[in-house]
C-alpha cells in the first residue's frame, strides 16, 4: 500500500464519530498503545524546509486577537520567563502573531538564548503585498531579530485564497529568496482554505486546528486528517494547533494529547500554557502518553 493511501485509509478508521466527550472517550477506549515513546522535546523537522524545532511549540495566542491573549496577559516578565521556562525544558518552538501582540514578549526572551537554537513562527493578518511588506520589517524590529524562521497567512478562509491571495504569496516567496524568512505558509479557518492549502506548491507550512471531538475546527476530525494525510504525501510541514480544543480538552488531556501523538501526520504542535506549572505537566503528559 502506498503510503498516501495508508495514511488516508487510517484516517477513515479512526474518524468516524469523534463529536463530544462520549465520542473521545469511545476513541482512547479503542485506541491502541503508542507505537513509540514521545517527548515534548524531541527534535524534529518541519515538512520538506529543513527547519529543526522541538515537538512542542510553545502558543502565546490563547483566546487570541485585538493583540492581547492570555499569555500576554501575563505580563512581559511573566510570558518571557515562561517561554525561557521551557527553553530550559527543550522547547525550542516559539508560537506567535501579529493579532496575539505577542511580538515584544518573545523578543525578550529572544535576548536571553542563541537565536539559531529557537524557531519563531509569526502570521500576518495583511491581505495585500504592500502591507506584508511592511509587516515583515515591522515584525524583525519588534522581535529583535533579523529574519522570521516561518511566516504564516493567518487564518484563511476562502477556498480561492491561492488565487486571491497570489500578491501576498509573491512577497513572502520573495522574502525567503532574500532570507527575511526561511519557510512561508497559512493557517486555516475553513475546510475548503485547508484544501486548497494541500494542493498549493507554495505551502510549505500550514497550522492546522486538529482534536479528537472536533471542537472549534474546520470540519470533523476524519474529514481534516484525511485533507491532513494529502499534506504530509506532498511533505508539507504540518503543525496541529487547537489540540485541547481551546481549552474543551482541559480535563482530559492524556486522551487529546495520544490522539495527536497518534496521528503520524504532525511533525509537531502548538499549546499555549498559562503558568510553569502548566507548562511542566504538558511536558510530562506527554512522554507518559505512551
Amino acid at each position: 500500500m502506498r503510503r498516501r493511501d495508508f495514511i488516508v485509509h487510517a484516517a477513515r478508521g479512526l474518524g468516524a464519530a469523534w463529536v463530544g466527550s462520549r465520542g473521545l472517550a469511545a476513541w482512547a477506549s479503542a485506541s491502541p498503545a503508542l507505537a513509540k515513546k514521545f517527548k515534548a522535546s524531541d527534535t524534529v523537522v518541519l515538512g520538506q524546509t529543513g527547519i529543526k524545532t522541538s515537538r512542542l511549540a510553545m502558543g502565546t495566542g490563547t483566546i487570541g486577537f485585538g493583540h492581547h491573549s492570555n499569555q500576554t496577559a501575563l505580563g512581559l516578565k511573566g510570558l518571557s520567563e515562561l517561554l525561557l521556562n521551557g527553553y530550559d525544558q527543550g522547547l525550542r518552538f516559539f508560537d506567535a502573531a501579529d493579532s496575539y501582540g505577542s511580538h515584544p514578549y518573545v523578543a525578550e526572551a529572544l535576548k536571553h538564548v542563541p537565536r539559531d537554537q529557537v524557531t519563531v513562527l509569526t502570521k500576518t493578518w495583511s491581505r495585500d503585498p504592500k502591507s506584508v511588506r511592511a509587516d515583515l520589517d515591522r515584525f524583525r524590529r519588534e522581535l529583535g531579530t533579523d529574519y522570521l524562521d516561518v511566516c504564516l497567512m493567518h487564518c484563511l478562509t476562502e477556498g480561492d485564497w491561492t488565487e486571491r491571495y497570489k500578491g501576498v504569496m509573491d512577497v513572502l516567496s520573495e522574502a525567503k529568496q532574500k532570507g527575511i524568512i526561511r519557510a512561508h505558509g497559512c493557517s486555516c479557518h475553513s475546510i475548503e482554505a485547508l484544501r486548497a492549502a494541500a494542493k498549493s506548491t507554495w505551502v510549505e507550512v500550514d497550522l492546522v486546528r486538529i482534536n479528537p471531538i472536533g471542537s472549534h475546527m474546520d470540519a470533523d476530525p476524519k474529514t481534516v486528517v484525511e485533507v491532513l494525510g494529502e499534506m504530509r504525501a506532498a511533505g508539507k510541514g504540518i503543525v496541529g494547533m487547537k489540540v485541547l480544543g481551546q481549552g474543551d480538552l482541559r480535563t482530559r488531556q492524556d486522551e487529546a494529547l495520544k490522539y495527536a501523538l497518534s496521528l503520524g501526520v504532525l511533525d509537531a504542535f502548538t499549546i499555549g500554557a498559562e503558568s510553569k506549572a502548566e507548562q511542566q505537566d504538558l511536558i510530562r503528559r506527554i512522554e507518559m502518553a505512551a
